[in-house]
């Protein structure tokens, strides 16, 4: 497939109903919230959700979480000393850290969308320090709305440990956001496109992961059907550059309240500024 050869920026709304779409472990894993009161999932949650897409579409993937691994390695040393070029190109004096990093790329689709870090100690990759820049990036999504945080309080009918004199009843807190529409957005540089090896077939698979971000994702934070893409929108520029800004893209849409107290998605007006020579593609998520 070619390389990337357009510029490409994209803006993804989501729901939240009754779920805790992203943690705050400092704060007693609360949602995370900022000072207005507006809800936040950060661009690492986003990352880790697009590449467990990728994942189980059969993408061999670099960074896998430890719930999701398709591999016997636990680490990601583990798994770059493993690659059989990246350890030829690792002995080789005369290799440089971009022919490690050509490797990387063309053996991980993240890693040729986002980027990576490898700094290893020790083994075979002993003083490695390669830095990738990926061409994908995705900005924190913001809630349109400040958000209502529900705690409870919950208890478990079992004892962890034999003995345990605290009894069986454990008290803890649960959190979920009632009701949220959140936002984010995102945009695709042809220019690092270039460097890392990365399609217009892998720009494809990136937008299929955003418009199913929540597919095969439910846990007891966020229970089967609590979050789901409302839609995707996909701008396609005419050339590497862009014809317009990303910021310019992303104004382009508005998405603002019409309740004061608002509880479904009919309580937002979207509205969309039509950019000249400019078309955009508007995916329903599934």
């Amino acid at each position: 497939m070619p390389i990337l050869d357009h510029k490409i920026d994209f803006a993804v709304l989501l729901t939240v109903n009754k779920a805790n779409p992203n943690g705050d472990p400092l704060n007693g894993n609360r949602p995370r919230q900022n000072y207005d009161g507006f809800g936040e999932i950060s661009d690492v949650a986003i990352k880790r959700k697009i590449r467990n897409r990728l994942q189980d579409l059969g993408e061999s993937i670099f960074v896998q979480s430890s719930d999701r691994q398709t591999d016997q390695y636990t680490s990601l040393r583990e798994r770059a000393e493993a690659n059989e070029e990246l350890k030829a190109i690792s002995k080789d004096k005369k290799k440089t850290s971009d022919d490690y990093a050509e490797a990387a790329c063309k053996a991980w689709i993240d890693v040729r969308s986002f980027g990576q870090v490898f700094a290893f100690k020790g083994g075979s990759n002993k003083g490695l320090s390669v830095g990738v820049r990926g061409p994908v990036s995705i900005q924190t999504a913001v809630s349109v709305a400040p958000i209502d945080i529900s705690s409870m309080q919950i208890t478990k009918s079992v004892n962890s440990e034999p003995g345990d004199g605290k009894g069986s009843d454990t008290m803890g807190m649960k959190h979920r956001v009632d009701f949220g529409l959140y936002r984010f957005n995102g945009s695709i540089n042809t220019q690092l496109a270039e460097k890392t090896g990365f399609t217009s077939e892998d720009a494809e698979k990136i937008k299929n992961s955003l418009s199913s971000l929540f597919e095969n994702d439910a846990s007891s934070a966020r229970p089967e059907g609590s979050m789901e893409v409302y839609k995707l929108y996909w701008w396609e520029h005419n050339n590497k550059l862009g014809q317009y800004s990303a910021a310019k893209v992303h104004h382009s849409l508005n998405v603002k309240p019409i309740s004061d107290l608002p509880k479904c998605k009919d309580d937002y007006e979207i509205t969309l500024a039509k950019l000249d020579g400019l078309d955009v593609e508007i995916i329903e998520g599934r």
